[in-house]
């Protein structure tokens, strides 16, 4: 993508694989087209690894934790499944949600490797009581027979994948882990922002293509019980429409009721 500000003129061009056109600066088209740069930039730069929640690192952008927050509070879901557990930040997160909210709630967390030194800090953490660690291939069916022994009939279930992004794996954890998701909750796949980083730093060219958005809109296409929608936001003024930064883009399937 080109893209050219001028802050004089109050106006952004940008050219893409769309075309070229010229917005005005001031409007929620510019602040996309702005947002992907900053995506970009962002990524190169790693400043996703810049934060922290109660002690972990998280490895996400703060404002997709905080729209998933909005999703949590509004489906409160009794289990919530992550594939990819890395340092546990976002296990801790999802943790103290349940938590704050005065839930009995429960985080199963499942990855093919789950470090030693994360272990223990996960485990010693305040929140631990509230987790479950599950080592092993988020695909193995093995591994799925397990997570699923640990949801109880009638519980409402929440899953977010972050392990593997090939477009491949999603589709397998997709179809693995979809069956649990109960109605009006969510399957969420995560980093659909690697299709805009097929040129840049960090970035690889085959990830145009093969990134989670791909296998969550195929999935959606072939399973007419999902329906792949972001989240209703919370607005303040009726008909208000909201813009967000976000490294998830088109992640959010929902079981239909």
């Amino acid at each position: 993508m080109k893209l050219t500000i001028d802050t004089e003129a109050r106006t952004v061009a940008c050219e893409d694989a769309d075309g070229a056109r010229e917005m005005p600066l001031y409007t929620r088209e510019a602040f996309s087209a702005l947002s992907r740069v900053w995506i970009q930039v962002g990524w190169a730069l790693k400043h996703i690894y810049s934060f922290t929640w109660m002690g972990r690192p998280i490895i996400q952008l703060p404002e997709d934790m905080v729209r998933a927050q909005e999703v949590i509070y509004r489906v409160k879901p009794d289990v919530i499944v992550e594939t990819g557990v890395a340092h546990g930040g976002s296990l801790i997160f999802y943790a103290s949600l349940f938590k704050m909210m005065g839930s009995a709630g429960r985080v199963i967390g499942v990855d093919i490797e789950v470090r030693p030194h994360n272990r223990a800090a996960i485990e010693a953490h305040e929140l631990s009581p509230s987790i479950t660690l599950v080592e092993g291939s988020s695909v193995d069916p093995g591994i799925v027979e397990r997570v699923r022994g640990l949801i109880k009939p009638g519980e409402k279930v929440l899953v977010l994948l972050d392990s593997n992004h090939t477009k491949d794996h999603v589709a397998g954890e997709l179809e693995a882990y979809a069956p649990m998701v109960t109605p009006g909750s969510y399957i969420v796949a995560t980093d659909g922002l690697m299709q805009y980083l097929d040129d840049v730093p960090r970035g690889k060219p085959e990830w145009k293509d093969d990134n989670p958005t791909a296998a969550a809109r195929e999935f959606a296409a072939r399973h007419a019980e999902f329906e792949l929608q972001e989240p209703p936001p919370f607005v303040f003024n009726e008909g208000e429409v909201r813009e967000h930064i976000t490294h998830w883009p088109g992640a959010w399937l929902m079981r239909r009721p």
